[in-house]
This record gives structure tokens, sequence and C-alpha cells, in this order.
């Protein structure tokens, strides 16, 4: 499969860019499209996906930002009609575990005719590092319109390896990967641990949801961006992903990283340190 060119959407992303680095060490030949590149790919203009997916044998699909948001599952379903019709002979979709939207792109993908492995996740670890929860770690104080739900948070890094295996070995075509850390968590555990492990004081506040929203309102956060958050937080964070799976174990032959490991690692680096 060397030969192979392998496209990868959202190559700037927290799994893309993972993805899209295994492969370049592994000598793949490997396409990153974007609004950046040449091609160019937008998922708000369908006119530049023609050019990025020719040549192209298998491609890993993450949407932004969100499956859930309108929109979505129509996108998903047209690239993968095209993506047949281009000669794409497998795509890798990352999808959300528990969403129903989600689901329907997953479905739209599977009738498309193209050879397909679905990577379910929840929440990522490095949702706390790289994204919209660390700005709140960095000032001392985590708010979230969340209570004592637990996740099972997974590291990234294993998204990206299974992702990988699924791209580049035999055997997960046709495959259903819903992947899990190896424990759940709630977001206030999470934060503790966070702060053990920097030996900062680092609260963890539950707020109304409404009264959330209006805060990201007075931080003049995009309407459509408070929309996904006010979903995510209330419909999806209600419980129904409170459970773990050996899916990463199947794919990868060990289990995934826990929680306390990737705080460890993240901490030495000095992300989390406070804001000066």
């Amino acid at each position: 499969m060397g030969s192979e060119t392998i496209l990868i959407l959202g190559g700037s992303g927290k799994t893309g860019r993972r993805v899209a680095e295994r492969l370049m060490a592994q000598g793949k030949d490997v396409r990153l499209a974007s609004r950046s590149t040449v091609p160019a790919f937008d998922w708000t203009d369908p006119s530049g996906w023609a050019a990025a997916l020719e040549g192209v044998d298998a491609a890993y699909v993450s949407y932004q930002p969100d499956l859930a948001v309108p929109g979505a599952v129509e996108a998903i379903g047209m690239l993968c009609r095209l993506a047949a019709e281009k000669g794409v002979k497998h795509l890798v979709l990352l999808s959300g575990r528990g969403e129903d939207e989600a689901q329907a792109a997953e479905q739209a993908l599977k009738q498309s005719g193209v050879g397909y492995t679905i990577i379910s996740a929840s929440w990522f670890f490095q949702n706390f590092s790289e994204a919209f929860l660390l700005d709140g770690i960095q000032a001392g104080e985590l708010v979230l319109p969340i209570g004592d739900v637990k996740e099972p948070f997974i590291d990234a890094d294993d998204i990206a390896d299974v992702a990988v295996a699924a791209l580049t070995e035999p055997g997960h075509v046709g495959k259903i990967y819903e992947v899990t850390g190896p424990q759940l968590m709630t977001f206030g555990e999470a934060v503790a641990e966070i702060a053990r492990q920097t030996g900062r004081d680092i609260r963890f506040t539950t707020v109304d949801i409404d009264d959330y929203a209006a805060m990201l309102e007075q931080a003049q956060i995009p309407a459509d961006y408070i929309w996904l958050v006010r979903y995510l937080f209330t419909t999806v964070l209600d419980g129904r992903n409170e459970s773990v799976t050996d899916d990463v174990l199947q794919v990868l032959g060990h289990p995934p990283r826990g929680f306390a490991d990737f705080a460890r690692e993240a901490a030495a680096t000095g992300v989390w340190e406070g804001l000066k």
C-alpha cells in the first residue's frame, strides 16, 4: 500500500494532524486538504472537492466543527458519493459517539459504496490542553454547564493510531470502532487530576446552561458555536456515553492511555501554567 495516496481532511485538527504525522513518518504519500491548500478544500464550498479527491486511494475524514451542526450530514453524503465517483477505495470517518446526526452521517458513508471504517469517539483529553477548555484551566477555574456526568475521555493520539491502522493495515474495512479511554471520569475529576499534576489550585464550577450561554454571548462568541455548545452539553452529555470499550485494545494490541499519564506529560510541557 506504500504507493497509495492518502488524503487527510482536517489535517490541522487535533486528530488529523496526528494522523498525517504518523503516515508521513511511515513514508506514505499524504495529501493535506484545507481552505489554505492547493487544491483548496472547504466544507462550505463543494466546488473544490473533486480536485482534492483526484487520484486519492484512501482518506481520513474529520468534519469541522462537528457532525452535529446543520448541513454536516448532507456534506458527508455528498463527499462520499463524490469519492465513490473518483474511485476512492477507503474512507475513514471520525464520528461523534452518541450523536444522532453523526449516526446519520455514518449511514450516508455506508450507503456510498466506498469501503469504510468508522471511528466513533466523544471528548478528547486534548480538549483540556489544545481547545476551548484550556483558557479556564490556565485561569485557575473551569466553568462548564455540566455536573456529575461521566465521560470516557480518550487521547487523540490513540484515535490517530487507530485511524492509521485502519488506513494502512488489512482487516478494518466495514468496521465501526467505538474508541474510549480506560475509565469514566467527570469533568470535575479531570480538572482535579490536572490540578494534582500541576500543583496548582484549579477549581471546577458548574453553572446553568443559560447562564453559560450568556457568558459566551458577552464574550462575543459566534451564535453557531454557542448553539453547538448548547447541543453538546444538554443533549449528548446526558450519560449516554457512560461506558468504556476495548476497541482500542482490539485494534492496537494495547490498552488506551489513561488520563493521569496524559495529564502528567502535558503538565511537564507547561501548557497549564497560570496566566501571567
